[in-house]
């Protein structure tokens, strides 16, 4: 699959895997699980046919890896910034002393005050590493990393979890615990 096109249908299984299944007409069980049949003629029935090799290539070179097949894979789902109600079902975990977060200049007044907030997701998205924080920051612009006190923050009581693709995942992150305002 050319990468222009596999990026397309990344952004499109986003939508409705994330967003808005309603909108292709296929309803995710409490999880975020769909079965990966109805996943395919729903997208097929609104425009936008996609075969089972191109959904196993989407997922397997996906650089993100937002997406994963139940160990059946016969259900799909996106593993983590849903913004319609799932439980992933992620457990607590201790995170690494220090996690970060790539945003833009432009909203760092508000981080100032009020620290970071999940938006229109579930939770507050934060990298293990440097370099995806980096390119996380660079999709709306010159990126800004924000340096997380994840010990901290695991002492003070704040639960963390991690998705399958390794994206740390927290309610909010209050200013205190940040550095590289």
């Amino acid at each position: 699959m050319e990468e222009k096109l596999l990026v397309k249908t990344s952004k499109r299984l986003s939508r409705h895997l994330r967003h808005a299944p309603e909108a292709i007409g296929i309803v995710l069980d409490p999880a975020g699980w769909v079965e990966v049949t109805a996943l395919l003629s729903a997208l097929a029935a609104h425009g936008g046919k996609v075969s089972r090799a191109e959904l196993d290539e989407v997922v397997a070179r996906n650089n993100k890896r937002r997406f994963e097949f139940d160990a059946t894979g016969t259900r799909i789902r996106a593993s983590q910034g849903h913004s319609v109600d799932v439980d992933l079902e992620y457990g607590a975990s201790t995170p690494p002393d220090l996690l970060y977060h790539g945003t833009v200049a432009a909203v760092l007044p508000g981080i100032y005050t009020e620290g970071l907030k999940p938006m229109r997701r579930h939770d507050v998205h934060l990298s293990a590493d440097l370099d995806t924080a980096v390119q996380v920051g660079s999709r709306h612009g010159k990126p800004v990393v924000l340096t997380v006190d994840a010990a901290a923050m695991h002492r003070d009581g704040h639960v963390f979890r991690v998705s399958t693709n390794g994206v740390w995942l927290v309610a909010a992150v209050p200013p205190e615990y940040l550095t590289g305002l």
